[in-house]
């Protein structure tokens, strides 16, 4: 019984040699225009659909991915175009400061206004302090970090509860210094994100901290 159905089920044809064979002659069709009307294909929403049908749909569905990647790319390059523009502005004002309190002032002015943060803190962790260096060790071992903080760990950098941040550890030239921004959205800064702003930014303070 098993035999009879293997043998029904057998197609009398190679499907991958076809498949190359036509992969080889993409001209195929051309020469024989009356297949693509003739055959169907499955088609979830519309049932069976021609092949030229099918054909068309799949280009609109590309050119459609395509329009939004390359949306999308453009958006990217604006933000990143925004954030040099502001980094360089910034820059001039920061090498302007003329001590570390006036440094601090501009920092926090700057980046409130221009992108609404609710906190802009540099923060020196001190050994004794074991909140401020348990975030030293684990939360900036990779040197940033972008996302939620537990409450005691807010509390400790901001003073007050903040929705996601944005850390980084300065160089060890300037001592054991948190770079922190906070946003009030808790979706603001995540874990996937690019730290171009903030790696900039750091690379400035880098310079100038040990220099004031």
């Amino acid at each position: 019984m098993n035999d009879a159905m293997n043998k029904k089920t057998e197609l009398p044809f190679d499907e991958i040699l076809i498949r190359e064979y036509l992969l080889d002659n993409p001209d195929f069709f051309s020469r024989y225009p009356e297949l693509l009307l003739a055959m169907r294909i499955p088609h979830a929403e519309r049932g069976a659909v021609s092949l030229v049908e099918r054909k068309q749909e799949m280009l609109r569905a590309k050119v459609a991915q395509l329009e939004e990647e390359i949306t999308s790319l453009l958006s990217m390059a604006s933000r990143n175009e925004k954030i040099f523009m502001f980094n360089t502005a910034l820059s001039l004002k920061l090498l302007q400061a003329e001590d570390l309190g006036e440094l601090r002032q501009l920092l926090s002015v700057e980046l409130k206004e221009q992108f609404q943060f609710t906190h802009v803190r540099l923060i020196t962790v001190h050994d004794i302090d074991s909140d401020l260096s348990h975030i030293w060790s684990d939360r900036l071992k990779q040197g940033y970090y972008f996302g939620r903080l537990t409450q005691n760990e807010s509390k400790r950098l901001f003073g007050c509860d903040v929705g996601s941040v944005a850390l980084s550890r300065l160089s060890e030239q300037c001592g054991q210094v948190i770079f922190a921004i906070a946003s009030a959205d808790p979706m603001h800064f995540h874990p996937d994100m690019d730290n171009l702003l903030l790696d900039q930014l750091k690379q400035l303070l880098d310079h100038l901290l040990p220099k004031l």
